[in-house]
This record gives structure tokens, C-alpha cells and sequence, in this order.
């Protein structure tokens, strides 16, 4: 072996590999809205997440949907000529079950990216505020669509099964999905906006919940007491104080639907503007309020 001092010493080589610009498609800002969308929708029902995640949103699911299935096994059983709840009633008969879900879902679409601060993130992309916030409300606002709407299809194909008038259940339904899609918004936007002002979720969940049932506790506790009174002119103006009351007053002026305040005495046509002004309103203060709250990107 020669020694070390006669062997030839390294050669360095530099492997030139070359910068590439990036040349694939660059699918811009609605297509990031898009994927937020749906990430966010998939997200409320616990898809894509873990399996613990998937649990109270199915479990609430089928709550939603088990009362629809026995009231369509009874009408088929009896045969009854009309179904025992109408579809603009049912939402009403399980305010308790669409208010969990919101709680729940509300904070985890938004909380959680305050929390970890991943808002940032989110924008430093090519979305705007306007993007982020349009894809978290058109996602909850779905997924409480779903919720409400899915049991009223399972009542409107049970009615045909039971061969039901056609005209009268499809325009029932009709009314019914009119009904809950604003309940969907109205509610979606209330619950956005209370979860986004904080980045703990169990404080969103409970003023939610406080939000919602203290709203509906006072405005039926006052009406009644305006019935016992008999000042019923009041009653139907105090429903504009509750988010569930202001979807009664809506349907009971337009959707032909039977009024749940106290005594029957639900809005006329003129007081039902004035609901429906109110919900409008709502919906779209709620929308500009998360646009306010996402000014800043590094939230």
C-alpha cells in the first residue's frame, strides 16, 4: 500500500441540479374557498377526524332523524290521512337537539383556529378574509341544513309511501325546507359569531347554550305572562327577541304554519315582515361582525 502522503487527493464536485420554476396549475382563491368549505362541512360531522370526534354529531344525527322515521312507521301502520307533525313543526319539537349541534360544531369550526393560531396561516395564502369567513358560515350553515332538512325528507318520502296527497306533502315540504334553510343561517351566524370571540371552546359551547336557551326561556316566560294578562298583541312582538321564536313568526306569516307562542297568537302578515326583516338583518349583522372579528391575520 503506498503511503498516505502519494495518494491523489479528493476532487469536490458540485452536482448542479437546477432550479425549476414551478410550472403546474395554480388554482387560486376559489378553489382554497372550496376546500375550506368542504374540509369545514366534513369537519361538523367528525369526518376526516378522529373516531371519538364522530360521535356526538352522529349520535345527534339520528336523534334527528329516529322521531321522522316513527311518525312515518305509525301513518303507513295506521293509515292515517296527514302526517301527526307537520314539516314546519318539527324543527320547533327538537330546538334542544339543533342547539347542541350548534354549540358543538360552532366553536369547533372556528375556536380551535384561534386557538393554534392557525389563522395566519390560512392567510398567507392567496384567501382573504372574505374567503375564510364565507367558507366557515356556508359550512355550518349546510351542515344545520342537513340536520333540519334530512328528517323532513324522510317525512315527505314517508307521506308518498303512504300515498298522502302528492301537491299537499310536496308543497309542505317545500315550505318545511324554506323553514329550516333560514333556520339554518340564522342560526349559524349567532353561533360563528359567539365562538369566534374566544379561542376556548368549552366558553363557546356554554354561551352558546346560554345564548340560546336564556333568549327562548324569557321571550315564552313573558309571553305567557302577556296571555294571563290578556295583552295578546304583545305576544307576537315579543318573539322577535329569540332567534327560535323569530323563525316561528316567520313561517306562522308566510308558511301557512300554526303559530307555538302562547294561545296560537303568532305574527300577521304585516308583524311577519317585520320578522323576516329582522332575520335578513340578523344574518347579515352576523356576517359582518366575523368580518370585523378577522380583520387582523395574525389573530
Amino acid at each position: 500500500m503506498p503511503p498516505e502522503s502519494t495518494l491523489a487527493p479528493a476532487q469536490d464536485v458540485i452536482h448542479n441540479i437546477g432550479y425549476r420554476n414551478y410550472a403546474g396549475a395554480r388554482l387560486g382563491r376559489r378553489y382554497i374557498r372550496r376546500s375550506l368549505y368542504v374540509q369545514s362541512l366534513r369537519g361538523t360531522y367528525g369526518l376526516g377526524r378522529s373516531a371519538k370526534s364522530k360521535v356526538l354529531p352522529m349520535i345527534l344525527f339520528a336523534v334527528m332523524c329516529l322521531p321522522a322515521a316513527i311518525i312515518v312507521a305509525v301513518t303507513v301502520a295506521t293509515k292515517a290521512n296527514k302526517l301527526l307533525v307537520a314539516y314546519t313543526a318539527y324543527a320547533p319539537y327538537l330546538q334542544a337537539v339543533i342547539g347542541l349541534f350548534l354549540a358543538a360544531q360552532a366553536p369547533q369550526s372556528v375556536s380551535r383556529d384561534l386557538r393554534f393560531k392557525t389563522v395566519p396561516l390560512y392567510f398567507s395564502r392567496p384567501i382573504e378574509r372574505v374567503d375564510y369567513v364565507v367558507a366557515k358560515f356556508a359550512a355550518l350553515a349546510s351542515a344545520l341544513f342537513i340536520l333540519t332538512a334530512a328528517p323532513l325528507l324522510i317525512l315527505y318520502l314517508g307521506a308518498l309511501l303512504a300515498k298522502l296527497g302528492v301537491a299537499g306533502q310536496t308543497r309542505g315540504f317545500a315550505e318545511g325546507l324554506v323553514s329550516v334553510a333560514l333556520l339554518s343561517l340564522l342560526f349559524a351566524g349567532i353561533g360563528l359569531v359567539i365562538a369566534a370571540l374566544t379561542p376556548r371552546r368549552g366558553f363557546g359551547v356554554a354561551a352558546i347554550i346560554a345564548v340560546l336557551t336564556i333568549s327562548y326561556g324569557a321571550v315564552s316566560t313573558i309571553q305567557a305572562i302577556a296571555l294571563a294578562r290578556d295583552t295578546t298583541q304583545a305576544i307576537s312582538w315579543l318573539g322577535l327577541f329569540s332567534p327560535l321564536t323569530l323563525i316561528d313568526g316567520v313561517q306562522t306569516a308566510f308558511l301557512q304554519a300554526t303559530s307555538n307562542f302562547p294561545g296560537g297568537h303568532g305574527p300577521d302578515a304585516a308583524a311577519g315582515a317585520v320578522y323576516l326583516l329582522v332575520v335578513l338583518g340578523l344574518i347579515a349583522g352576523s356576517y359582518a361582525l366575523l368580518m370585523r372579528r378577522y380583520r387582523k391575520a395574525g389573530l
